[in-house]
């Protein structure tokens, strides 16, 4: 009878647990696991060696440790399931009477939040060295070997004014980023005339078009929309100047408004069409990651940051749409933002 109430106190202490535990008796079987141990291990589980269930080294160690000395263990466990890698944190503690309770956090997104911040700050610190190494160096020459020397004193200044502006581009669309991603999750509020924000945004870029000997076309209806007017401003700005820096020279950028049907209702469909060399499709899923590039010496010379699709992304986020982008080797790309109407 005490046996039977013990494991009805476990079982309910088991399933009350809101994550992943499973109960082990003297190293040798599972006496016990949640709904969510369950899910994770197998249903066929209980009984079992835990070494069937759990194939971590260190899972099992820690629960080695616990049967025999006591306290609380912690070890890191790597489970794929569906072709995809889940990363658990397991905390093994020994609970008396060689039982010892294994409860195991999710920590995948976690792990994944950190890589992608060492990534960040990796090529954050990569993008600012460059330019930083080139201006001391510069900065090193004028100081001796060009100081007398008006010629190259002219030129390293050049060089200097490129670079120096190449970091203030940079920080500029990090600080975008930064408050883009601040604002993702709060609907704007304001109302905006799409297709007079292109004629305005088509009118800023005229100088580059005339430089590029490029003509842009703007075909459609007019359409409003629930968006922030200064955000979609840097959406088309940033695809519309990006279809004119590399597509190439002399051709007609075409920027079409359209009506669309969602599955969240009526929308707006703005698609931006260049004429250039198109990019590989095995490239197009990672475009709007950040500091991405199909060619990242280019897009330097061109002053790209490798930041401005990303920006993109959370902004069309932000207003509830999504960036759809076409392309094939030699035949052109075409950027499409979709927005909601209401």
């Amino acid at each position: 009878m005490a046996d039977m109430a013990r494991d009805r106190a476990w079982d309910a202490l088991l399933s009350g647990l809101p994550m992943p535990a499973m109960l082990v008796e003297r190293e040798a079987r599972v006496a016990g696991c949640n709904d969510r141990g369950l899910a994770l291990f197998g249903a066929g589980v209980i009984g079992r060696n835990p070494a069937m269930a759990v194939r971590t080294p260190a899972v099992l160690e820690a629960i080695g440790a616990a049967t025999r000395r006591g306290g609380v263990h912690e070890a890191r466990m790597i489970h794929r399931r569906d072709g995809q890698e889940e990363v658990y944190q397991a905390t093994v503690s020994a609970q008396g009477e060689g039982l010892v309770l294994c409860v195991f956090r999710d920590v995948t997104e976690e792990e994944k939040a950190g890589e992608m911040r060492r990534d960040f700050v990796a090529n954050v610190s990569h993008e600012l060295r460059t330019p930083l190494t080139a201006l001391m160096g510069f900065i090193e020459t004028l100081k001796h070997a060009a100081r007398d020397d008006p010629k190259a004193r002219d030129m390293f200044l050049g060089i200097m004014e490129h670079e120096a502006g190449r970091m203030n581009r940079l920080v500029r669309d990090l600080l975008q980023l930064s408050r883009v991603e601040a604002e993702e999750r709060v609907r704007p509020k304001g109302e905006v005339d799409l297709r007079s924000l292109l004629d305005g945004v088509i009118s800023s870029l005229s100088g580059l078009a005339e430089r590029e000997g490029d003509r842009v076309e703007l075909t459609g209806d007019a359409f409003t929309l629930p968006g922030d007017a200064d955000q979609l401003v840097q959406v088309f700005t940033n695809l519309i100047e990006n279809a004119l820096k590399y597509g190439k020279g002399g051709q007609v950028v075409r920027v079409t408004l359209s009506s669309e049907e969602t599955v969240r209702g009526p929308a707006v469909r703005v698609e931006v069409a260049d004429e250039g060399e198109g990019i590989d499709p095995v490239h197009l899923p990672r475009l709007t990651e950040r500091f991405y590039r199909v060619d990242s010496h280019r897009s330097r010379e061109m002053g790209g940051t490798g930041l401005g699709l990303a920006i993109v992304k959370h902004i069309v986020s932000r207003h509830r749409g999504f960036l759809r982008i076409e392309s094939e080797p030699g035949e052109g790309s075409r950027f499409s933002v979709v927005l909601p109407l209401g």
